[in-house]
């Protein structure tokens, strides 16, 4: 958190991104990385500790920092402000909730096929309209996100 104070105002500037720059989840995003393992749970009267996602489930939905096309992370903490990344990471976020692969955090699943179609269609009309615009990096950044996540819709709907 940056605090900048001139004269008498104050701006107050928090860091709202999901990730470290070390691709790792920031501890208030860490309840989305709780995924039940079907395994039958008794609800104690304190708050159980979450049991950890499986290794695989990470593994599909990898940070942008985790790609090998994504930009160092000096690139992604540039203080101008939000990247392309960040801006396909905002759209990209819900796309495993509504395929019911992450739960909610009471522990529901969000399941909606409808909501995730919606969601890869919206990062297909951002890569259709920024067309010749992207770094070769970001293209293929936006290419693979993309072909990841119609393979897991395509898997869901069958």
């Amino acid at each position: 958190m940056i605090r900048v104070s001139s004269q008498d105002k104050e701006i107050k500037v928090t860091d709202k991104r999901m990730f470290t720059p070390e691709g790792e989840l920031r501890e208030e995003y860490r309840f989305l990385s709780e995924k039940s393992t079907g395994a039958a749970e008794a609800a104690p009267a304190a708050a159980p500790e979450p049991p950890p996602l499986p290794p695989s489930s990470t593994a599909a939905y990898p940070a942008p920092e985790r790609l090998s096309e994504a930009p160092p992370p000096e690139i992604l903490d540039d203080p101008a402000g939000p990247t392309f990344y960040d801006l396909v990471a905002v759209l990209a976020e819900p796309i495993p909730i509504y395929l019911g692969e992450m739960g909610l955090p009471d522990g529901q699943s969000a399941e909606n096929l409808e909501m995730a179609r919606l969601h890869i269609d919206l990062l297909d009309v951002l890569r259709q309209k920024t067309v010749g615009n992207l770094s070769a990096q970001e293209s293929a950044f936006m290419e693979d996100l993309l072909y990841r996540m119609r393979v897991h819709y395509v898997q869901k709907t069958r």
